[in-house]
């Protein structure tokens, strides 16, 4: 059955309905230990129906689009028990050119998704042979479908490839992993720039070195960024945890919190990228949110529900999957470029942390902004060189006091993972600790 026979059929039974239809078709292909794993392709297509039954949201999901009566009975059952519908659905919409299906995607075969794989560990390889590597190349497209009885209607679209690899040198009781990733709506045919990024890694951890226990300066590259960063501000600016009075950003709105450097913005108007699109998952046109602008507080990202909450309107930020409701979320996060290149952080530093990775840093305090965590791999700074790897590290701080004393942020920034955009970023004092 089609979404406009299952629509029809709920309009009936429901004051509004909403019919989400995804259907998917995906090949990943993955390496390890230096060989091919696995070769698989996956095709998948479901549907989601939300309904508004007196006053209150009821939801179901199925694969089995033979089972319509199931699926809308379903809904009306949950919806007993929903909670209060504080929102209406969108009527026709007028939504922004954004290109996110580029059909080349799905024309590279499985053949040269393996050539790929099997260049990048002969090319890693061949600097040393003692690496254990990883790999993971793949395509992927989509089409999906948004139709509501108030007259909504939205479809698109997206393709998307992808290549990641990781490298682990095991030394004795010593282990170092390297690796990068890239991610976008056009074919990936060059592995030379994630290749490059992981012997950079490598070269520079030839050595290892001590580092003190101490306050210093610490400049995260864009990697280092996300792993620590990202998450305690994409929380802030949720607004559902605006709503339940959880953000340390909720009452803040047009205050300077940030150092006047600091912009962030969430854009999925932008071409190409994997986190874009044309309208969020309930339908609403995407545009630009600026969350900081010079430091000062801006939108929060809203969804039709927690909009309704909150007495304001969607910011056109739902992300749900099948079997879960919309919420709030991030989907294409940019933070604003400086003008100091990442060699010149490095060369203004006299003694320092250059992380790339944090693991763990989410364990914290959160909402609190708070983050700490073992430095998987990060080097040290010293008189303006990197001098070696550090080993057993930890860093901790909060990430609104780093950010209100920032040095500098990087001249270029990096895509990560196709959904976020950002430069390095260099602080004037960071705790460090250190068992060396």
């Amino acid at each position: 059955m089609q979404p406009e026979q299952i629509l029809e059929m709920a309009s009936k039974v429901a004051e509004q309905a909403e019919v989400y239809y995804v259907q998917s078709e995906s090949t990943p292909i993955s390496f390890e230990a230096n060989r091919l794993k696995q070769v698989t392709t996956r095709e998948s297509r479901g549907v989601a129906l939300r309904i508004i039954k007196n006053g209150r949201v009821g939801l179901a999901a199925t694969t089995r689009l033979d089972e319509v009566r199931q699926l809308v009975d379903a809904a009306v059952e949950v919806a007993q028990f929903g909670a209060e519908a504080k929102f209406d659905l969108p009527g026709p919409g007028h939504y922004p050119a954004v290109n996110v299906y580029d059909p080349s995607v799905e024309q590279v075969t499985v053949e040269k998704m393996v050539d790929l794989g099997n260049e990048t560990i002969e090319r890693l390889l061949a600097v040393n042979s003692e690496l254990l590597c990883e790999a993971s190349i793949s395509k992927s497209a989509a089409s999906v479908q948004l139709l509501n009885s108030k007259g909504g209607k939205a479809s698109y679209r997206k393709a998307v490839m992808g290549i990641s690899m990781e490298a682990t040198l095991i030394r004795g009781t010593d282990m170092l992993f390297v690796g990068d990733s890239q991610s976008s709506c056009q074919p990936i045919l060059d592995v030379t720039q994630a290749v490059n990024t992981t012997l950079k890694q490598l070269e520079m951890a030839k050595r290892n070195a001590g580092i003190a226990s101490k306050a210093m300066p610490v400049i995260f590259v864009p990697q280092g960024v996300l792993s620590a960063l990202i998450s305690p501000l994409a929380s802030a600016f949720n607004g559902k945890t605006v709503l339940l009075g959880a953000s340390p950003l909720g009452d803040k709105r047009g205050q300077r919190v940030f150092d006047s450097k600091i912009s962030i913005w969430d854009d999925p108007t932008i071409d190409l990228r994997p986190g874009s699109a044309m309208c969020d998952d309930e339908g609403i046109p995407t545009r630009k949110v600026t969350l900081v602008n010079e430091g000062v507080v801006g939108e929060f990202l809203y969804d039709l529900q927690t909009a309704g909450l909150a007495g304001t309107k969607s910011t056109g930020s739902a992300g749900r999957s099948l079997e879960s409701l919309p919420s709030p979320s991030t989907s294409l996060l940019v933070v604003g470029t400086g003008n100091m290149s990442q060699d010149e952080m490095i060369a203004d530093v006299k003694e320092g942390l250059l992380v790339w990775h944090l693991m763990g840093a989410g364990q914290g305090n959160v909402l609190g902004g708070d983050f700490s965590g073992n430095v998987l791999l990060g080097y040290k700074i010293e008189n303006g060189q990197v001098v070696g790897r550090v080993k057993d590290t930890m860093v901790a701080g909060n990430v609104y006091d780093v950010l209100k004393d920032v040095v500098a942020l990087g001249s270029e920034a990096e895509w990560l993972g196709g959904s976020m955009f950002v430069p390095a970023i260099y602080v004037a004092s960071l705790g460090v600790a250190s068992r060396g």
